[in-house]
């Protein structure tokens, strides 16, 4: 699933890994909405809390290639594109698990 998407969204751009942002952004949104609704609402039980977000959202966000395409903008010495890199991918993760929680919510407060 991660390579259909990442590979859908990065089509034609080389130098920029947005496909990888996509992914951990769509992924941070969706596990916080499991989360959300489990903690809050007991809506999945543990085992399919668990199933989901590490099983399938583990496996579909990455960590280990946000890393990798990192290094390589800094080893091809693209500073701005690194820092754009880094600074987007915590930003929008983190704003995505803002969402996440905010849908959970909204969700369960009508």
């Amino acid at each position: 699933m991660r390579y259909i998407v990442s590979g859908l969204v990065q089509d034609g751009i080389v130098t920029f890994p947005i496909g990888t942002l996509a992914v951990n952004t769509i992924g941070s949104y969706f596990l916080s909405f499991i989360m959300y609704l489990s903690e809050y609402y007991g809506f999945f039980s543990n085992n399919a809390r668990i199933f989901l977000t590490i099983g399938l959202l583990g496996s579909f966000t990455t960590m280990s290639t946000f890393s990798y395409e990192s290094f390589r903008l800094l080893e091809e010495n693209k500073m701005l594109l690194f820092a754009l890199n880094v600074i987007a991918t915590v930003s929008l993760t983190l704003l995505a698990v803002y969402l996440g929680r905010i849908t959970a919510l909204a969700i369960w407060r009508r």
